[in-house]
């Protein structure tokens, strides 16, 4: 990664969802092009609140820099500025009946390649191409409303990488699915990242983080970043501890 470009320069990133309540505190961090980092911590750490700032969706205290340029609040509410961002950035969080909207699978998978303007032969063969090798064929004219949560899980994930962004976020990405689709997934997101994207997966599991990480954050009960390293800081007992992640 010495050459690598820097996607995102966070430096003292902070974030209140209510003047008293912090859910992040002075976050310094920095992410390269083509980095594979697992976000982990606690329930309530700050992990989706550090993503959905990742994503563009929420504006914090400090400063958040972005592919070169600072993302401020006025970026974030300008429709233009907005849609650039998100043709770089996809994020898939917990909560996916915000993200499967749609009448059909089919529908839902293509909306984001029509939205980013591709000629609908090209945006139908990028719906046929994760509809494969996201193993969801059998949905393809499901309601969405009519699946499972584990289901809507995978519609959610493909629609996003149909939209092909150079960084790809997930939010707790193995809940609701089951143990075949969990090893998919891992196994999807280490291809993706082989492939050059980057992916940052935020999770309170060990055993996700494992399977997963080239380099880990951990965050504290204290909303505090706690270790900044390699796959090593898993094994710290110590460290763990700290953040709260083995009580």
């Amino acid at each position: 990664m010495g050459n690598a470009k820097t996607v995102f320069d966070l430096k003292h990133v902070s974030f209140r969802y209510r003047p008293h309540e912090p859910a992040l505190l002075d976050i310094s961090l920095t992410v390269a092009e083509g980095e594979k980092i697992v976000i982990l911590g606690p329930n309530g750490a700050g992990k989706t609140t550090l993503e959905k700032i990742l994503g563009g969706i929420l504006a914090a205290e400090g400063r958040f820099t972005a592919f070169g340029k600072q993302l401020t609040l006025q970026d974030l509410h300008n429709r233009t500025e907005n849609a650039a961002y998100r043709r770089r950035v996809g994020a898939v969080f917990q909560n996916i009946e915000f993200r499967v909207v749609c009448a059909t699978v089919f529908d839902e998978i293509m909306f984001g390649p029509q939205r980013l303007g591709l000629p609908r032969e090209e945006a139908q063969a990028r719906v046929e191409q994760v509809l494969d090798f996201c193993n969801i064929r059998r949905l393809v004219n499901r309601l969405p409303q009519n699946m499972s949560g584990g289901e809507k899980k995978m519609v959610a994930i493909a629609s996003m990488l149909a939209e092909n962004p150079d960084v790809m976020i997930f939010d707790e990405p193995t809940n609701d699915l089951d143990l075949e689709s969990q090893n998919w997934l891992v196994s999807a997101l280490n291809q993706l990242n082989a492939a050059g994207k980057t992916v940052i997966t935020a999770t309170h599991s060990l055993d996700t983080a494992r399977e997963l990480a080239d380099r880990v954050w951990i965050i504290g009960g204290n909303h505090r970043l706690v270790a900044d390293g390699g796959i090593e800081v898993l094994q710290d007992a110590e460290v763990l501890n700290e953040a709260g992640i083995l009580r």
